[in-house]
């Protein structure tokens, strides 16, 4: 197959896969932010620096994340993390963070022409504290985690990996015109994405 066959083939993919995301009506804030959460697969975590020269100021960072099967999500963040990491270690000292996701990883923001600061590239910041989880859950997140990002089952046992959650506190949504929305935890998590 030659490199133009296979760039039709990957345009056409991506046209289907963008016009296939339903996005919900920009009304329903907290389905969005679902909806959202449960499509993308990475987010760019903010914490609060515990490192010099930056100390005290904000600091962001990539991470993996997955609340569940794709169109199947429970809203909660999971990812899987460890203390050899910058931003986790930022965490002990202070768990507070948030998490910026964005539709533009997915194809709908490109296939609609939309920057992915336009409002109408949804993106949604999740505020609260980043927890280890335990006990029956350990084994949810790591399902969770590991259907959607396989790679991660063969990273180096020596790092001591382990699973953590955002308890959170506050939900904002920026889906359309008109400035940023704000939808409570119980809003959120009564919501449903699809």
């Amino acid at each position: 197959m030659t490199a133009v066959m296979l760039l039709v083939l990957s345009l056409a993919f991506m046209a289907v896969s963008a016009n296939q995301l339903k996005i919900p009506p920009h009304e329903e804030v907290a389905r969005m932010a679902r909806f959202v959460v449960n499509q993308c697969d990475w987010a760019s975590m903010a914490t609060i620096s515990s490192h010099e020269p930056v100390k005290g100021q904000p600091f962001s960072n990539t991470f993996s994340f997955s609340d569940g099967l794709l169109g199947n999500g429970t809203g909660i963040p999971y990812m899987y993390l460890t203390h050899m990491e910058i931003s986790v270690q930022d965490l002990q000292v202070n768990p507070q963070a948030s998490l910026s996701v964005s539709l533009a990883q997915t194809h709908f923001c490109k296939h609609k022409g939309y920057d992915p600061q336009s409002p109408l590239c949804a993106h949604i910041i999740l505020s609260g504290s980043v927890q280890e989880v335990n006990g029956t859950e350990v084994e949810f997140a790591r399902k969770v985690l590991f259907s959607r990002h396989p790679e991660m089952i063969d990273w180096p046992v020596d790092h001591n990996w382990f699973f953590a959650k955002m308890a959170i506190s506050q939900v904002w949504v920026l889906d359309y015109f008109g400035g940023v929305k704000v939808v409570s935890p119980e809003d959120y998590y009564k919501a449903t994405p699809f």
